[in-house]
């Protein structure tokens, strides 16, 4: 990997634009028949770029290594994923714009439901709806406003999901997830990683106890997990590294705070819908000459194994979202995903993703079809790490400069 400090001193600006397309969790596995989703979909406008275009697999973190969605995002962004292991936490409090400080814990937490027993039978609570998320955070918070001297805040986010703050003294980020990821065991409890963390998990563990007391008669969500253990930390933003005017353009709340965390200007999205993006990308295409585009349900179809609803979502990106892209007529067009999501694993794994990446100054390869295969064995990009992909985007855009005499 070129390190940005290298890359940094190349970077030359001018007005070429580039858009990135991120289909979430959009790789994935055969079909009793023997295709994946991507291709199964029929993706006329997709292929075509790939025809014109460059591609390859990318490896998100590493070849095996499977990836939550911040390395996966990161990655393309540019950062080593190894290097900044950033939790989900704060990403979550910054996408919904929560006023997080730079000694604040942050989790990221998932409503549940819980048996008499105390066994997760849903790790998503039947994916309750926002509205009743809201409810359940209030009631909590109204509650819990403090613990041992720690101040609580508890804020829903999207769907199942909310965040946790703590804040005081002595706090440390140093937690195991309490979410074991898997059904039929109970929640665990908060552990600390070193002596550091004692306190803080301490805490944590009297929140959850307190928590599920107020909760334990609501059905489904009567339990809750926590993951993403996270502080806020030191990153260079996009524009002082890659020389970028960047903009997110994003419907969920931990999308929008990854690309925040990046320095990234977050554009307001009023639906939930594809077309509510695209608008958005229109209406403020000449203000930025960075774009990253994220379309959040290929993953959600694929966690939730409905192989033909992401054929179905895939489809309308090919059919909706990219031919108006390409009358933008972008200098760079790329399109990639943050990881894979196979609807035959419901959830996500440890497979490379399809990059491809169109410009005026690519050197077409022989790869004619949007599919893991056909880009797998005939891109010429090969197989690499996602975090060149920002090197590649740059440099179609003629934004670097010559290095040496």
């Amino acid at each position: 990997m070129v390190n940005q400090e290298f890359v940094k001193k190349l970077v030359t600006k001018n007005e070429n634009k580039i858009v990135l397309l991120v289909m979430d969790g959009v790789g994935g596995l055969p079909n009793e028949f023997g295709n994946t989703e991507m291709e199964v979909a029929y993706t006329p406008n997709l292929d075509n770029i790939v025809k014109e275009g460059i591609s390859g697999i990318a490896d998100p973190v590493s070849m095996g290594i499977t990836p939550g969605s911040g390395p996966g995002h990161l990655g393309i962004f540019g950062y080593d994923p190894v290097k900044w292991q950033i939790g989900r936490g704060v990403l979550a409090a910054l996408g919904i714009g929560f006023p997080i400080q730079k000694k604040d814990v942050a989790a990221r937490g998932n409503f549940a439901t819980l048996d008499e027993k105390g066994n997760i039978t849903d790790r998503r609570a039947g994916r309750i709806p926002t509205e009743t998320c809201k409810k359940l955070t209030e009631k909590i918070q109204n509650e819990i406003t403090e613990i041992d001297g720690v101040k609580i805040f508890i804020k829903p986010v999207m769907d199942y999901r909310f965040v946790l703050i703590l804040r005081g003294e002595g706090l440390s980020d140093k937690i195991a997830d309490t979410d074991p990821q898997i059904t039929g065991v109970k929640p665990l409890p908060a552990k600390p990683l070193d002596d550091s963390a004692k306190k803080t998990a301490d805490i944590l563990n009297k929140f959850i106890e307190k928590a599920h007391k107020i909760i334990e008669n609501e059905h489904p969500a009567n339990g809750l997990l926590l993951r993403g253990f996270s502080e806020y930390p030191d990153i260079p933003p996009m524009e002082e590294v890659y020389g970028l005017n960047p903009a997110a353009i994003a419907t969920y709340p931990m999308y929008k705070g990854l690309a925040k965390l990046v320095g990234m200007e977050i554009l307001n999205v009023p639906g939930m819908e594809i077309t509510d993006e695209l608008k958005v990308l229109k209406e403020n295409y000449e203000k930025y000459d960075f774009f990253y585009f994220h379309v959040k349900k290929t993953d959600s179809y694929g966690e939730d194994g409905n192989f033909n609803a992401k054929v179905h979502l895939i489809e309308e990106v090919d059919k909706i979202i990219v031919p108006e892209i390409l009358k933008l007529n972008p200098t760079v067009f790329a399109i990639t995903g943050d990881h894979s999501t196979p609807a035959k694993m419901k959830q996500h794994s440890f497979h490379g993703v399809p990059f491809v990446l169109l410009s005026p100054y690519a050197r077409p390869d022989r790869a004619e079809y949007f599919s893991e295969r056909e880009i797998g064995t005939k891109g010429g990009l090969g197989r690499f790490e996602a975090k060149n992909e920002i090197i590649l985007m740059l440099a179609h855009a003629l934004k670097l400069k010559k290095f040496g005499a």
